[in-house]
């Protein structure tokens, strides 16, 4: 899977309906609202790059209150498991 992450400003009377719509999209596995310069980020999960353009292009950026997006795309991801297994030096933690 490729991931990209899409900052999302919406119509700030809309929030939770943007939100709710893109979260129904296929291809969006998570919407958070947040504080800051965007008003939602999505998580995109798509299995090639072509998909990037159906998904945020043809849907997301078309959702009724979505007024601009900007994506940046994964080139890795590192979960907490991925990241202690890193940084062990292969010691016993018993």
């Amino acid at each position: 899977m490729i991931s990209a992450i899409v900052l999302i400003n919406a119509d700030v009377d809309r929030i939770p309906e943007v939100a709710e719509a893109v979260a129904d999209l296929d291809g969006v596995t998570e919407v958070y609202s947040v504080t800051g310069d965007v008003d939602l980020i999505a998580m995109v999960r798509v299995r090639r790059h072509e998909d990037f353009a159906d998904v945020i292009a043809d849907q997301l950026n078309k959702v009724d209150g979505v007024l601009g997006t900007s994506t940046h795309i994964a080139f890795r991801s590192y979960s907490k498991h991925d990241l202690e297994a890193a940084f062990s030096l292969g010691l016993d933690e018993s």
